[in-house]
């Protein structure tokens, strides 16, 4: 891979390697400019991306705001690619104008073995990869091509360092953001050998206040990744999340709180969702979507990723784009049918600026990018001078 194409996430290097060396690449180069003139890198980057001057940058008003707070464009990267303040700083001065710092827990742990990103081909002539298909279940291509249109597969477990590293390191990311820009922590519960559905609940609050003391002025909750048993996902329990929201949200007060699904095909199950959560007040927004679960092998049709437990992982980028379009218009008419008020973000595929405008076409009101940013690092810039 050449170095114009690395990514800002070194697929070829384990996760731990990324969290003390990384980024790469593009954001990398980011990061090694200096301010100029008293007007901040990030305020360049803007007046670059929309052809303002740097000092009509640094009085610009931001046009737009994301759940309450203004922002400039509501476009950047969810949870996931960026691990720590570094990342998030090289994502605000790209001009990402909302970064998602990556998932956060109550404890330290671990991530899967290496590797956890592979090239997901699905055979379909449009590339793409349906939820619930015979492909998902039969096996799709993952190997090391990495080529565009982008799709890969995310197999990392959902690791995290200890509070006492995040929390210090979440605040240094707030703080180096600009005017008009975002970051918003991501945290989940955590499951482990012998606790109760009671202790489950009370583990997201204790993560949630961790969150809360960094400053966070709008949080989101994971509650597409937590495995709770026979690939079923916590948000295809929405009884549970309902519980999980309401002390949460009794924890954090006004904060708004996101909470991050994964596909759901039912429109009966996703309304009632909505019902129980942002019809109670206990959420603002869903975030949508995260990934697709398929199983993924390799050209001789073994298990692709090594390890129990891993015949299958979830898959982004531009194969789940329809998905992900799929789930915001489904969440908007639900919003209109019910007179609810709340935000909705898409999730998955964006690759190109014209899916970003397809995105909120589809009513979303704000749109991210993850494993297209990764690739594409100029993708915020390039919508901007759209």
């Amino acid at each position: 891979m050449s170095e114009k194409t690395m990514p800002f996430y070194d697929v070829d290097r384990t996760y731990e390697d990324n969290y003390r060396f990384g980024p790469f690449g593009a954001f990398a180069e980011e990061l090694g400019g200096d301010a100029k003139d008293g007007v901040s890198a990030d305020q360049v980057t803007r007046a670059v991306a929309s052809g303002l001057t740097e000092h009509e940058a640094a009085d610009h008003e931001p046009a737009e705001s994301f759940f309450g707070v203004p922002v400039d464009l509501p476009f950047g990267i969810p949870a996931g690619p960026l691990l720590n303040e570094r990342f998030t700083t090289a994502a605000f001065r790209m001009g990402f104008d909302l970064a998602v710092y990556k998932t956060v827990r109550s404890r330290a742990w671990g991530c899967n073995p290496f590797p956890n990103v592979l090239a997901v081909h699905p055979q379909s002539a449009d590339g793409v990869l349906s939820p619930g298909s015979p492909e998902c279940d039969e096996g799709v291509l993952a190997d090391h091509r990495f080529e565009t249109p982008i799709s890969i597969s995310n197999s990392f477990g959902v690791p995290s360092q200890d509070p006492d590293v995040w929390q210090p390191d979440m605040q240094r990311a707030m703080e180096r953001a600009g005017a008009g820009q975002l970051l918003v922590p991501s945290f989940q519960g955590s499951r482990v050998d012998g606790m109760t559905a009671a202790e489950y609940v009370a583990d997201h609050v204790t993560t949630a206040h961790l969150v809360l003391e960094t400053g966070a002025q709008v949080m989101e909750m994971n509650t597409s990744c937590p495995n709770e048993g026979h690939n079923r996902l916590l948000c295809h329990a929405p009884d549970q999340v309902r519980l999980i929201t309401e002390a949460v949200k009794n924890e954090i007060g006004d904060v708004p709180l996101i909470i991050k699904l994964a596909y759901l095909p039912s429109d009966e199950d996703l309304e009632y969702m909505v019902r129980v959560t942002a019809g109670r007040g206990l959420v603002q927004g869903f975030s949508t979507i995260n990934t697709i679960s398929a199983r993924l092998v390799d050209a001789k049709g073994a298990q692709a990723l090594p390890g129990a437990g891993r015949d299958r992982s979830g898959v982004c980028g531009a194969a789940i784009r329809p998905s992900g379009l799929d789930m915001v218009r489904r969440l908007s008419a639900i919003r209109e049918r019910l007179g609810l008020d709340f935000g909705i973000v898409g999730v998955g595929g964006v690759t190109v600026p014209q899916d970003y405008f397809d995105y909120r076409a589809a009513g979303a009101d704000a749109v991210m990018s993850a494993t297209g940013a990764m690739w594409n690092p100029a993708l915020a810039r390039r919508i901007k001078s759209r």
